[in-house]
């Protein structure tokens, strides 16, 4: 079947999931879409690293393209990063980017490790957007995106030697995701998340954490809820890496950017104050 006859009726197994694909299908944000015109890969995720704070300096005519492309740099080595955990791929390997979407993750992957992506999304503008970009870089016959719900997928068990979400669990209910992936994941494959949750320690949810579910219409989840969902299917954590701190810069710069969107002050609240954590969480398929 090819994307073009995937009905989203058969996608969207619920009226929240129908609301997050309208959302992602109508945004056309320009701290997404700018970013990504750097230099055609189009991510949808935050950044991490050192601030070059000279893109403050300088002439003020070219002031927003050198903060745009500072957040762009910050950005790409979010995914390298996210990349680093994902072990030893050969060109032979299929792996799967779930929340893929404007597919600039897939792209770098297939770049650095000349791998097979399967990308998945439920927005129909996203994919057909990936699809397309994957078309630029002439990379189709390896990195093709798919209308699909990343908690049934239809695709094949043991069909992938490594799985990420980057920034795309917080749409879906845990014990429903994991079970999903330990089908998929080949014995000994890699799950790779960069995601932000509160923390435990807090309480509820802060206010601040508050304003972002309201904001990107998700519910993050407690730190907790990843090792206790990994563990009963079978993922077992190899790295666990706390990027909170390396992520502040880059919402310290957004908020000075011409690109802000008003939800900045909750992100750098919510870091500084404890009640939210960035994460990256490695585990194996055993």
């Amino acid at each position: 079947m090819t994307i073009q006859e995937i009905s989203p009726a058969s996608v969207l197994a619920s009226a929240y999931q129908r609301s997050v694909a309208d959302y992602w299908n109508r945004e056309k944000n320009p701290v997404n879409l700018r970013l990504g015109e750097v230099d055609g890969i189009y991510h949808h995720h935050y950044g991490v690293g050192d601030v070059d704070w000279s893109v403050l300096e300088g002439p003020e005519e070219t002031r927003d393209e050198r903060i745009t492309a500072e957040l762009h740099r910050l950005e790409c080595a979010q995914a390298e990063v996210l990349l680093n955990h994902l072990g030893t791929v050969t060109p032979d390997d299929r792996l799967m980017d779930s929340g893929s979407g404007r597919g600039g993750g897939s792209l770098v992957a297939n770049r650095r490790f000349g791998c097979h992506v399967d990308g998945v999304s439920i927005s129909e503008t996203q994919v057909a957007f990936a699809n397309e970009q994957a078309e630029k870089h002439g990379v189709s016959d390896k990195v093709r995106f798919h209308l699909k719900n990343m908690l049934d997928t239809g695709f094949e068990s043991g069909r992938f030697r490594a799985i990420w979400n980057n920034e795309s669990t917080m749409y879906v209910d845990l014990s429903q995701l994991f079970p999903e992936y330990a089908r998929m994941l080949r014995h000994g494959g890699r799950y790779v998340t960069i995601t932000g949750c509160y923390n435990d320690t807090y309480g509820l949810p802060s206010r601040a954490v508050s304003e972002i579910n309201a904001h990107y219409i998700c519910d993050i989840h407690p730190r907790s809820s990843y090792f206790k969902e990994m563990a009963a299917n079978r993922l077992v954590p190899a790295a666990v890496v706390d990027l909170t701190e390396a992520t502040i810069p880059y919402w310290e710069l957004r908020a000075q950017s011409p690109l802000a969107t008003g939800i900045e002050k909750a992100f750098l609240t919510a870091y500084k104050d404890g009640s939210f954590q960035y994460l990256l969480i490695a585990a194996d398929r055993v």
